[in-house]
């Protein structure tokens, strides 16, 4: 999540101590909007374990997930 706070501090000049209460408040969001299997999904892929590639089989996970959602066979 680290990673995510410096970009966001990065690209809008805000203090670390605001983004990282931005990026709290959309991950809270994005979890309650979420159903449970792809929020707890979501933890893994912004805690950053395993660098990009962890990073690329958990967005493939949601991928294949949301697909299964919204009817697409994998």
């Amino acid at each position: 999540m680290d990673e995510l706070i410096a970009l966001v501090t990065q690209r809008t000049g805000i203090s670390a101590e605001k983004a990282q209460m931005a990026v709290q408040t959309v991950l809270g969001f994005m979890k309650d909007k979420l159903p449970a299997p792809i929020a707890a999904q979501l933890d893994g892929l912004i805690s950053g374990g395993g660098g990009v590639e962890g990073a690329m089989g958990e967005l493939d996970t949601l991928a294949k997930t949301f697909g299964g959602i919204f009817g697409k066979q994998a």
